[in-house]
């Protein structure tokens, strides 16, 4: 399993309309082959941070969906990101 995790951090001001233009993506990612689960969702404490979950059954899924990366409207917004992609070996389920 891949985990991609991490945080964008965009204007305060213009945290809404950022992810207003992330929910088609969420929507593509969601029915893909091999996602499990994908998330783009605003941070509780800091009005510009925009927080990264997707969890994915393969590297090649990962791949497929992905493509080029972010659109050049979601990167023309972006002051800075944190993302990173984790190889899981093995998962314990807590709930």
């Amino acid at each position: 399993m891949i985990i991609v995790a991490g945080h964008i951090i965009v204007g305060p001001e213009q945290r809404e309309s950022y992810l207003g233009s992330c929910a088609s993506v969420v929507e593509q990612a969601r029915r893909a082959p091999g996602c499990l689960d994908f998330a783009i969702g605003a941070d509780l404490v800091d009005a510009g941070r925009v927080n990264v979950f997707e969890r994915w059954e393969s590297a090649e899924a990962v791949e497929t969906f992905r493509g080029a990366g972010p659109s050049d409207e979601q990167s023309a917004g972006m002051l800075a990101a944190s993302v990173a992609e984790y190889d899981v070996a093995d998962v314990r389920v807590l709930i």
